[in-house]
């Protein structure tokens, strides 16, 4: 049936998601409760009417996401370039110039999936990946994935994707999520002071010469864009991984702020506290 939708007209298929992502609200209606809850704790200044549009948008993006996973895994070649840009692509040119392989940190947007599809026509990339429980649906994104760009490393293989930037390729991984207590410390994200934040961002970065580039994947009218931002302008090796990592927060905040319909807000992405016995934001 995934398949089959994929051939119909974009348009179509963004009103399908739409309805999808309606769906889901009523089928799981703590999801959307959870995506609120993030939305307030990371932006607190914006009213309650500008939160709930923020929340209705994402609902639709949500549902539209199953959808851009199919067209990421089944589109055919042409049919991904003719919907897909890439903007600021001259920063990993220049990377690559000077020798330097290229740390791709992504943000979690849910198109993102179509996005790594797409990017691999403009330049083949190296992803960290999670193997998925049904060895069916993990076959379908793994060579989904895989059809436009190199190959996947498996999220625990840190070697492995210091060996492909040390080899100056350019890689993709993912800084911006609760991955638990183990090797994160607790720093801003949004309005939210005490984020878990993964600290292998930071062994990535100090370990290698490549260099670091932000990515966020967007919708626009006509399809979808993979947005490369210039060189961040402080240089994270030179500071300590509590430093680091609230300025690195801070700069995830303006990616997300471009278009924060887009974001993986349904996780629950302050779900682990400094100390385990304190209160859950989403209680």
């Amino acid at each position: 049936m995934l398949y089959g939708i994929t051939w119909l007209p974009l348009p179509v298929i963004r009103a399908l998601g739409a309805g999808v992502g309606r769906l889901i609200v009523l089928a799981a209606p703590k999801r959307a409760k959870v995506a609120r809850r993030n939305i307030a704790l990371c932006f607190p200044e914006l009213s309650d009417a500008e939160r709930e549009k923020i929340v209705n948008e994402n609902v639709r993006r949500t549902g539209m996401a199953l959808f851009e996973t199919a067209m990421g895994w089944w589109w055919p070649t042409w049919r991904v370039k003719k919907h897909f840009v890439v903007e600021g692509y001259e920063h990993v040119e220049q990377a690559l110039q000077r020798g330097h392989g290229v740390f791709g940190m992504a943000i979690h947007n849910m198109n993102l999936e179509f996005a790594c599809r797409g990017l691999g026509y403009t330049h083949p990339s190296i992803a960290f990946y999670r193997k998925h429980n049904n060895p069916l649906v993990d076959y379908l994104q793994y060579h989904g994935r895989n059809r436009s760009n190199k190959y996947m490393i498996h999220k625990r293989n840190a070697k492995a994707l210091l060996a492909a930037l040390d080899d100056k390729e350019l890689c993709l991984y993912l800084p911006d999520q609760d991955y638990g207590r183990v090797q994160s410390i607790f720093v801003p994200f949004g309005g939210v002071s005490d984020a878990a934040t993964t600290t292998a961002t930071m062994m990535f970065i100090r370990r290698t010469e490549a260099t670091p580039l932000l990515i966020s994947s967007q919708f626009t009218d006509k399809g979808y864009k993979v947005k490369f931002y210039p060189p961040l302008e402080q240089d994270l090796r030179d500071m300590d991984n509590e430093t680091a990592l609230t300025y690195l927060n801070q700069e995830i905040i303006g990616l997300i702020e471009e278009q924060p319909e887009s974001y993986l807000w349904m996780h629950k992405r302050f779900k682990t506290r400094p100390q385990a016995d304190m209160p859950s934001y989403y209680q």
